[in-house]
């Protein structure tokens, strides 16, 4: 195929500029800051479909419509605070494609009337910092950065920030904080970033990859766009696949793939040639699905995979084996959200300090089956109760994990104190 996303894969020195310039980079760029009006870039982009891709799916051209256009300055933020267990996605594409990703800021900042854009990065991509601020004193060298670009009135402003590797920061609003050099914490919402975002100031978020589509979509048109992926799911997706499987790694098709052509084509299947159990679709924080016939055969888009009992999200895609009790995964999940819970909101905080310690406890053996009841209570007081998404995630891998798979809870547990499984019903 020829990647819309991974260019790097078909022109392996594309992160030069000199290359991508050759391979009509910031052409679509210069066009919208000379020919078209911001609105009329916003409309393409809406009527391209793309919906965001760091996991809720909302249609871009939507928020950016919603920019607050009686309160000033704007400003666009990038969020490369790529955390969730399972997704490696947007790293690879600014190591190895990153003119591409800055042009999508650049088209976006027009868009919305923002002279400045801040790309925020995890903590941990701090190796990267240095390569990307060299990338961007290249591109104000060559004159696509700057005053006045292009003999117009446009301005721009591209900076790179990294945080202190708190996964919390990924939420937009916890970024933004952390960005204005407070402490990374979700913000009560309503207001939403586009009226009230970076310093006050109406602000759009989008994800790394979200951002890397839409120069193409400005260079070949919506209308191209939507011959890939599927009619409410456009335009491609990188899946990062990982677990067990034999070929591990990002690829990029197009929404509508099934989960089996992932896994057996282009992962070469499940490793040791063992049986495939279970399928979490959006990494640690999604909710665990049978691998039975109609998953497999479930189309990865944003429509499809609610039929199975989960969410696309980001579409880190984790593949378990039959090899895996599900008590065990669980408990890496839940020390996961235990440790980046940001503890402002009390029944995350809370909730997942006692999931995290009444796992500990069925892990160890020993223990009556009113552990596994108890740790399902607490998961289910949690459910609609946070301040921000977290407290939702860690809930998801211990309420269908024992739902699903209650014989792998039974094992745990003394016999003499097992319950009907039919009480978590």
């Amino acid at each position: 195929m020829t990647y819309v996303l991974f260019r790097h894969r078909d022109i392996p020195d594309i992160d030069q500029l000199d290359v991508y310039l050759q391979h009509g980079g910031f052409e679509a760029f210069k066009k919208v800051v000379t020919t078209m009006k911001p609105e009329e870039v916003v409309e393409e982009v809406f009527k391209s479909g793309l919906r965001g891709r760091g996991g809720a799916g909302f249609p871009t051209g939507l928020k950016w419509r919603f920019i607050d256009k009686n309160n000033w300055p704007h400003y666009v933020v990038a969020n490369a605070d790529e955390s969730e267990p399972g997704t490696f996605k947007d790293r690879e594409i600014m190591e190895r494609n990153p003119f591409q990703f800055y042009e999508g800021m650049m088209i976006c900042a027009y868009a919305v009337g923002a002279n400045a854009a801040y790309n925020y990065l995890r903590g941990e991509f701090w190796p990267l910092v240095p390569t990307l601020d060299a990338k961007l004193a290249e591109l104000e060298k060559a004159g696509f950065l700057g005053d006045k670009l292009f003999g117009t009135d446009f301005s721009l402003r591209l900076y790179n920030h990294f945080g202190a590797g708190a996964y919390i920061c990924g939420e937009e609003t916890a970024l933004l904080e952390s960005l204005e050099g407070k402490r990374g914490q979700p913000r009560l919402r309503p207001p939403f970033p586009p009226s009230f975002g970076l310093y006050g100031k109406p602000t759009i978020v989008n994800n790394v990859e979200t951002l890397t589509n839409v120069p193409m979509i400005l260079a070949k048109g919506a209308d191209w766009y939507k011959t890939i992926g599927t009619e409410k799911s456009p335009g491609p997706k990188i899946f990062s696949l990982s677990g067990h499987v034999n070929k591990p790694g990002n690829y990029e098709l197009p929404l509508g793939t099934s989960f089996r052509e992932l896994i057996y084509e282009h992962g070469g299947g499940i490793s040791g040639g063992r049986k495939i159990k279970a399928i979490m679709p959006a990494g640690a924080s999604s909710a665990i699905i049978v691998a039975d016939d109609k998953a497999l055969d479930t189309a990865m888009d944003y429509e499809s995979v609610p039929n199975v009992g989960s969410m696309l999200g980001s579409a880190s895609v984790i593949v378990i084996d039959d090899s895996v009790s599900m008590d065990w995964l669980v408990k890496k999940t839940l020390h996961f959200f235990k440790h980046e819970s940001c503890g402002k909101c009390t029944p995350c905080r809370e909730g997942t300090f006692w999931m995290s310690h009444l796992i500990d406890r069925i892990e160890a053996g020993g223990e009556g089956y009113e552990q596994v009841k108890l740790l399902y209570d607490v998961a289910r007081n949690i459910e609609g109760k946070c301040l921000c998404a977290l407290g939702e995630f860690s809930i998801q891998a211990v309420v269908t994990g024992i739902d699903r798979f209650p014989h792998d809870w039974t094992a745990k547990t003394t016999p003499e104190k097992v319950a009907d499984p039919m009480v978590l019903a």
